[in-house]
């Protein structure tokens, strides 16, 4: 009899154990507007395993994918009410909240990868970062190389000119937009998950995206020209939502950001591989590839840098030290 009350007493107090552990695990979402295919959301998964394992099981962290918790600017409004608690941000959408940030979407802004990414490494991002988190009390934890953005069509782009009245999809943020108005076309803002459908309609002409991305969502299936205009080397940030940031401790804070800048290596370093190959994929699914002439655009868009009928909100200061990182 008192072999069996104590294995009944050891049942209970190893269940109420069980049960103390699943209330003590906290649950977070981070949301995101890619598909499941794309190298961002694996290593959204990746970070959450690395998460979960550097905490010993206290957060878990489910990852929505391809809008499914809505658009960026959804996303970006649910991060201060503590409902989406991460979030992959374009830096056009940080930019439309803290607007130094909008500078790095600014077309042509950079002069080649290699100066994208020392100003990823640099103090300048740090203190772009840091003023974006003393706008909102979100938390730039990370930056990730979202890739080249190209222009498809279902014609040539060769010059700005070829441009003039077509009507461009962007993203819904306003840097997206001086790279159409400098070209002479529509900026039509949609959002991210509507576009397949807006240009199968010819709702619009054209949209611009990175090549994975034009792959991922298969944008090509319903535009025959992929113009390389490299207009914006973009950029995503890993933000942590300004109640996460608080209740974290500084340990805790620690390991978030160290396991989303591992991600973000990882996930720009395949994003880099894949544009190195894919322009010859499209040209294998029949598409026509396009070399635009590359000095024209860059002049087009260099005179309306710090324009500001253009969207330019920076000053000229801020302007020549992103210029002179090294």
């Amino acid at each position: 009899m008192e072999k069996r009350l104590f294995i009944c007493i050891v049942v209970v107090f190893a269940a109420l154990a069980l049960m103390v552990s699943a209330e003590a695990q906290t649950k977070l979402k981070f949301a995101h507007v890619y598909e499941v295919s794309e190298a961002f959301h694996k290593e959204a998964l990746w970070a959450a395993g690395e998460i979960a394992k550097r905490t010993n099981n206290k957060y878990q962290v489910d990852v929505f994918p391809a809008s499914s918790l809505g658009n960026e600017q959804q996303i970006a409004q649910a991060m201060p009410l503590g409902t989406i608690d991460m979030a992959y941000i374009g830096a056009g959408f940080v930019g439309a909240t803290y607007k130094p940030f909008s500078i790095v979407n600014a077309p042509y802004i950079w002069r080649d990868f290699d100066h994208w990414k020392a100003y990823s490494n640099s103090p300048f991002f740090t203190e772009l970062a840091d003023g974006y988190f003393k706008e909102t009390s979100h938390k730039v934890v990370a930056l990730t190389y979202y890739g080249a953005r190209h222009t498809t069509a279902n014609k040539a782009i060769n010059t700005p000119a070829d441009m003039k009245g077509m009507k461009l999809r962007v993203p819904q943020a306003p840097m997206y937009m001086m790279y159409a108005k400098a070209m002479g076309a529509n900026p039509t803002p949609i959002a991210f998950a509507e576009v397949y459908l807006a240009l199968q309609n010819k709702t619009v002409d054209g949209q611009e995206n990175p090549l994975p991305t034009i792959q991922a969502k298969k944008f090509y299936e319903v535009q025959t020209h992929i113009n390389l205009t490299g207009h914006i080397l973009d950029n995503l940030t890993t933000v942590i939502g300004s109640p996460l940031w608080k209740r974290l401790s500084p340990q805790e804070q620690q390991i978030f950001e160290t396991v989303y800048k591992e991600a973000s290596a990882r996930a720009g370093a395949s994003i880099r591989e894949s544009e190195q190959k894919l322009a010859d994929w499209f040209k294998q699914q029949g598409k026509t590839v396009v070399i635009p002439d590359l000095k024209a655009f860059r002049e087009a868009a260099v005179k309306v840098h710090n324009d500001a009928s253009f969207g330019a909100v920076w000053t000229k200061d801020l302007y020549d030290r992103l210029q002179g990182v090294k």
